[in-house]
């Protein structure tokens, strides 16, 4: 895969802490582009949270870099505005907004968009219906399962049709059932919105539908894997 035809092209990223003593990455590169499920795999501590933030612009390498779509994010002068355009976030715990209803929720990047109201709630809904949510829209999250809140946090990442989805464990605190349904929401939108999504896990049924698996270890790639 060139460089060209990649989505996201990363060059011998390193992100070293207390003064270089620490080395969360030293030395990853792959690329991986449109329409795959990219996982990452690997022991607690071995660096696939800190991939997913250099990636997602929450954090900035020691040395490397990263592109996407051909665009250096060290030359991003606007962090949080490409975020909002480009990337979809989805982490192990939901981070829904408990004064807002599960519609205003999924609606919300939108706003960072400029989008108007009206449209906003129209894809909102639009989004909860995909995700069999339409029932609960006007519910505040602590009035929904553990399985809805995540579902919800799925289509919040979703709604605003980024070119790449970065989950960090997203079925973390699910059962096998509200797993295997984030997981297969995250992969359809991959496969059919041509977009790249990148599943940090510790569960083998996750990267099991992944098109290709990364094995990371001591901050360094240790082995690729190909779905059969």
């Amino acid at each position: 895969m060139s460089e060209l035809s990649s989505t996201l092209a990363a060059h011998d990223l390193a992100r070293h802490y207390e003064g270089g003593a620490v080395f969360a990455l030293d030395g990853v590169s792959f690329e991986a582009a449109s329409g795959e499920v990219l996982a990452l795999m690997g022991p607690s501590g071995c660096g696939k949270s800190t991939l997913l933030s250099l990636i997602g612009l929450l954090d900035r390498p020691t040395r490397g870099r990263v592109m996407i779509d051909g665009v250096d994010l060290e030359a991003v002068k606007r962090p949080a505005r490409f975020r909002a355009r480009t990337i979809g976030f989805v982490f192990q715990f939901h981070h829904l907004i408990p004064t807002m209803t599960l519609l205003e929720n999924v609606a919300a990047p939108l706003i960072a968009l400029g989008v108007p109201r009206p449209e906003r709630t129209a894809r909102a809904m639009a989004m909860l219906e995909q995700l069999d949510l339409q029932a609960r829209a006007n519910f505040p999250p602590h009035k929904l399962s553990g399985g809805e809140r995540q579902r919800g946090a799925v289509g919040r990442a979703l709604v605003t049709r980024p070119r790449i989805i970065l989950a960090d464990e997203p079925t973390g605190n699910l059962d096998t059932h509200n797993g295997e349904t984030v997981v297969r929401l995250l992969a359809d939108h991959a496969h059919t919105d041509d977009a790249l999504v990148i599943i940090a896990t510790h569960n083998p049924e996750v990267s099991a539908v992944a098109d290709r698996t990364l094995l990371l270890r001591d901050g360094k790639i240790s082995a690729i894997q190909r779905r059969e």
